[in-house]
């Protein structure tokens, strides 16, 4: 689960949560909400966790070397 998709499954519990005023027959619209709105902030938080800029990925993937670009100039001046 991604950032967007932690972000949306709180905004819809957050909505179904407190703004939803409606009884439906076998299913508590308020314990859902709260619901997708906990799994979201989890998900939130488990991203940022994962994705942030201090490990990044590949950061436990145990490649600790540092890659190393060189660019050839061509011959020098003679």
């Amino acid at each position: 689960m991604g950032l967007g998709v932690g972000i949306f499954l709180a905004a819809v519990g957050a909505v179904l949560a407190f703004a939803v005023n409606a009884n439906v027959s076998g299913v508590n619209i308020h314990t859902v909400g709260w619901i997708l709105l906990i799994v979201g902030i989890v998900g939130i938080i488990l991203s940022m966790i994962f994705w942030s800029s201090w490990a990044g990925p590949g950061y436990w993937s145990g490649d600790r070397r540092r890659r190393t670009t060189y660019v050839d100039e061509g011959p020098g001046p003679y």
